[in-house]
C-alpha cells in the first residue's frame, strides 16, 4: 500500500482510521485500513464495487452498528477521540458527523419542516427561520423554493431533493458530511450543480465522498483513496486500500500499477 499524505500541505486531520479492520460476523470487508482525513477538504474513496468503500463512509459516523455481527479492530478517532469508545454517544456523532445518501430521501414533510427537524430534535433555541433559510443557501436551493415552504420535499426533482436532503444535514451544524454516491441518481446537469455546490461546502465542512464517477472524483476532490479487493488464503474476498495521495497524483501519476488500470478505466 502507497500513502503519500505527508506530501499534502499540513492540515489538521479531523478523521483518523489506523490499522483498521471491519467484520461482519466471520466475514471481514476490510483489512489494515490506515487513513487520515484532512480538514474542510474533499476526499474521494474510490474503487470497484465490493472493494469496502461504504463500509469504512459509514464507519465514520456508525451506522454500520445497526448491522447485526458488525465489528471493528484497529482504532478510527475524530477529533483524537476514539469513535468506538464506550462513552461514545452514537446520536451526537451523527450529528457532528452527517450523512447524504445514494438516493434522496426526504422525509415526507415540508420543505421547512424537513431542515427544521434535525434541529427541533437536539433543542436548537435560535431563530428557525433564520436556520431553515440559511441552510437552504448555503445547499444552494433557496432562490428556487423560498416561495413554497409548505409544498412537500417529495414533489422536488431528483436534484433538489438531493440539495434539500444536504441543507437537512448542514442544518445540525455538522462538522463532516459523508457522501454515498450522492449524485449516482441525477442526470448530468443536477450532478453539476451538486459538484460546484461542494466546493462551496467544503470551504465550512470536511467531506468525503464515495463515487464510481472518475471524472467526478478528479474534479471535486482535493484527496483520493483507492480500494480493491485482494484474496485472502481461504479464498474470500477481502477489501483494502491500495494507494492514498492528493487526487492530482493519483489521477496523473500514481504510484500502483493497478491503480493507474482503474483510473485509466482499464479494469472496475
Amino acid at each position: 500500500m502507497s500513502s503519500d499524505t505527508k506530501s499534502s500541505s499540513p492540515t489538521e486531520t479531523v478523521l483518523k482510521t489506523e490499522n483498521a479492520s471491519v467484520y461482519y460476523g466471520n466475514f471481514r470487508a476490510l483489512q489494515g485500513i490506515s487513513l487520515d482525513i484532512p480538514k474542510q477538504q474533499i476526499t474521494a474513496l474510490i474503487g470497484p464495487s465490493g472493494c469496502g468503500k461504504s463500509t469504512l463512509l459509514r464507519c465514520y459516523n456508525r451506522l454500520n452498528d445497526l448491522v447485526k455481527g458488525f465489528r471493528v479492530e484497529g482504532k478510527i478517532s475524530y477529533h483524537g477521540q476514539d469513535l468506538y469508545a464506550p462513552e461514545i454517544d452514537p446520536v451526537e456523532l451523527r450529528r457532528r458527523i452527517g450523512m447524504v445518501f445514494q438516493k434522496p430521501n426526504p422525509f415526507p414533510k415540508s420543505i421547512y419542516d424537513n431542515i427544521a427537524f434535525g434541529p427541533r430534535l437536539v433543542g436548537y433555541k435560535g431563530d428557525m427561520d433564520d436556520l431553515v433559510e440559511r441552510s437552504l443557501k448555503q445547499s444552494a436551493l433557496w432562490d428556487e423554493v423560498k416561495d413554497k415552504l409548505k409544498q412537500n420535499g417529495a414533489a422536488l426533482s431528483g436534484g433538489q431533493q438531493q440539495r434539500l436532503c444536504i441543507a437537512r444535514a448542514i442544518a445540525v451544524q455538522p462538522d463532516v458530511i459523508l457522501m454515498d454516491e450522492p449524485c449516482s441518481a441525477l442526470d448530468p446537469i443536477s450532478t453539476l450543480r451538486i459538484e460546484d455546490l461542494l466546493q462551496e461546502l467544503k470551504q465550512h465542512y470536511t467531506i468525503i465522498i464515495v463515487t464510481h464517477n472518475m471524472q467526478q472524483a478528479s474534479r471535486v476532490s482535493d484527496m483520493t483513496a483507492f480500494f480493491n479487493v485482494e484474496m485472502t488464503e481461504k479464498g474470500g474476498r477481502v477489501g483494502h486500500l491500495v494507494e492514498y495521495s492528493e487526487t492530482q497524483r493519483i489521477f496523473q501519476s500514481p504510484t500502483e500499477k493497478s491503480t493507474q488500470e482503474y483510473v485509466s478505466g482499464r479494469f472496475g
